[in-house]
């Protein structure tokens, strides 16, 4: 019996053995698979060694020929005094081949209100605000005229006078423009220097003369004239001739070095 008992016992131990043995390969063999496979394990996702890395995602670049931000903001106002806005103005001879006044269309109703350029202008500058009828007529307000310190009640004693006449423009650089360039030049109420209700006569005297030639009768408007002209023809980027610059550059020297401050007109490039 004991004999049985000890060589049984040996037995057991040994197929015990055994058996841990087959276990172990059998775990091992299992781990690898699974690991090597890339598999799940338990419900967990392992890592496949033999992959490669994931690379990080590329960083975003900018779009070819632009700035990631955006576009570019259009240049702001532009702003220096009386007298270096006159030194900055280029010099250009004049050339009125091919005017006609026809080529700038003006009194028009941008806005579709009924009341059109002129009318605008009359309605913006009166020191007495008008009634606005039908067909918007004016009646009823009161108009003062710089340039001779006229005061007007009737519109019809009134011109709307472009700062920088349509000939001078087109003389200076317009006659490069597009029609729809000019036609905005015409009827530029963005900037109030641009177009002014003034006393009729005075309008047709200037006619299409630069500041060498005319000026306005009334001596305390020199200053503030040649001020507007300067920023209008700022505004549209047009030239001046070489009497003109000597004109500007001399009256600006008696006047009050002011700031000046001009918006470029988006119509006042010419087109490449």
């Amino acid at each position: 019996m004991a004999g049985r008992g000890g060589r049984n016992r040996r037995g057991r131990s040994w197929w015990g053995r055994v058996g841990f043995l087959v276990l172990l390969v059998v775990v091992i063999v299992v781990v690898v698979v699974v690991v090597r496979g890339g598999g799940e394990f338990g419900g967990v996702r392992l890592p496949n060694p033999l992959d490669s890395p994931t690379a990080p995602p590329p960083a975003s670049t900018p779009p070819a020929g632009g700035d990631p931000s955006g576009p570019a903001t259009p240049p702001g106002p532009a702003a220096g005094s009386l007298r270096a806005a006159v030194d900055g103005l280029p010099v250009a001879a004049e050339d009125r081949t091919g005017y006609a006044r026809e080529r700038f269309q003006h009194w028009i109703d941008a806005d579709r209100d009924g009341c059109d350029t002129r009318r605008e202008v009359l309605i913006g500058e009166a020191i007495t605000p008008p009634t606005v009828g039908p067909r918007c007529a004016l009646s009823g307000g009161q108009w003062r005229s710089y340039y001779d310190d006229k005061v007007w009640t009737d519109p019809n004693d009134l011109d709307i006078d472009h700062m920088v006449p349509l000939a001078e423009a087109w003389d200076s650089g317009a006659s490069a423009w597009s029609d729809e360039q000019r036609r905005a030049y015409a009827n530029d109420l963005d900037d109030p220097r641009a177009l002014v209700a003034v006393t009729d006569n005075e309008n047709q005297t200037k006619a299409d003369q630069d500041p060498a030639e005319w000026m306005p009768p009334l001596a305390s408007a020199t200053c503030l004239y040649i001020g507007e002209w300067v920023a209008v023809k700022l505004r549209w980027q047009l030239t001046v001739d070489t009497a003109e610059k000597t004109a500007l550059s001399r009256i600006a020297a008696t006047c009050p070095d002011e700031p000046i401050t001009v918006t470029l007109a988006a119509q006042g490039v010419p087109p490449p």
